[in-house]
């Protein structure tokens, strides 16, 4: 029985050390742009709704390169988005280092959510500078759209984000560009 304050205590610091292994990271990288697998990003341009904006992306050196034209006649928004399956319901939002040249640009988290048969977007602004600029979107800032018009929708499912994307749509006619070298989420500590 002289033991079993000793095994008590053994227990409880075991018990806490595994509580500790698995607390959520406080931030989660998605993109930094260094491998292949992080080029199939893909364009979607107002096209699809007869408008004539051009986005074009290229991926390499470790940062994505969002460029193009932006067309406000017609759907005047162009796309640039990558599959990824990622749970981050444990995270407060996304964080970016960004240079953009001084034009909003707006963040997309997708669940795959659907509304009256069309998808949902969630999306979010943020701002750029000329100068290389680390930005923060929490993800209670994402508003819900179909095709511009914002709806009631339920609140994102974060344990079932499918796809990540970045639009301009900004309202301003002319080139654009946008670069990115690092996507993560976040998690602000509460402790």
């Amino acid at each position: 029985h002289a033991l079993l304050p000793v095994l008590t205590i053994a227990l409880a610091v075991a018990g806490g050390l595994a509580a500790e292994q698995h607390d959520p990271p406080s931030d989660l990288t998605l993109f930094d742009f260094n491998s292949a697998e992080e080029a199939s990003w893909q364009v979607v341009n107002d096209g699809v709704m007869g408008g004539r904006s051009r986005g074009f992306v290229e991926v390499s050196n470790g940062s994505l390169r969002f460029t193009g034209t932006l067309v406000t006649q017609g759907g005047g928004f162009t796309s640039v988005r990558a599959d990824r399956a990622v749970d981050l319901s444990s995270f407060d939002g996304l964080e970016m280092r960004v240079r953009g040249g001084g034009r909003t640009f707006e963040v997309e988290v997708d669940d795959d959510t659907r509304f009256r048969g069309r998808s949902v977007s969630r999306r979010a602004p943020f701002e750029t500078r000329e100068e290389w600029d680390v930005v923060r979107v929490p993800f209670s800032a994402f508003r819900a759209s179909v095709f511009g018009q914002a709806i009631d929708a339920p609140t994102i499912d974060l344990s079932n984000v499918q796809r990540i994307g970045v639009y301009i749509l900004d309202g301003k006619d002319g080139p654009f560009r946008l670069e990115v070298d690092e996507i993560r989420a976040y998690r602000t500590d509460t402790e």
